[in-house]
């Protein structure tokens, strides 16, 4: 699987397209044009992810069951947006209009990779969540990888 990492500053053309930075590319191995999904992220973002990767978190949605409230949401929620892109032979990536308007993207692009997603920022939005880290990352990481609890709300 993947483990991305980086993050990368990029323009966003009048077509709405964005190129891969050549690190980035190296990341997903392999040649020719890389298959993605793209939808909303939790906060004003977008989220890119690998067509296989995107198949997996597509089967552990298709576990829920729909019967309860909390679970068609969750799916309508995680699918709301979901486009299918390819990049060019320039490895650029076409972001529909509809994704750029909800993220607030402009001509100034955020790409953050990690795990096995990139998410795609309007360079505004990013600089101000970074901005917002908090006064002690220390105590952050202490209380989320501490312990073992790995984000857990135990104390």
């Amino acid at each position: 699987m993947y483990q991305f990492t980086g993050e990368f500053e990029c323009k966003l053309d009048a077509k709405g397209r964005v190129k891969l930075p050549a690190n980035l590319i190296r990341q997903l191995s392999g040649a020719g044009a890389y298959e993605f999904m793209v939808n909303r992220g939790f906060e004003n973002h977008l989220i890119l992810y690998p067509q296989d990767v995107w198949d997996e978190k597509t089967k552990e949605l298709n576990q829920l069951n729909i019967y309860i409230k909390k679970n068609r949401q969750a799916v309508r929620y995680f699918y709301r947006g979901a486009t299918a892109i390819t990049s060019d032979a320039s490895d650029r990536i076409l972001i529909p209009k509809s994704l750029i308007e909800y993220a607030g993207i402009g001509k100034e692009v955020v790409l953050f990779a990690y795990q096995d997603m990139i998410e795609i920022w309007s360079k505004e939005a990013y600089e101000q969540t970074i901005n917002e880290e908090p006064d002690n990352f220390s105590q952050l990481a202490e209380e989320v990888f501490g312990n073992g609890n790995q984000g857990s709300d135990n104390e």
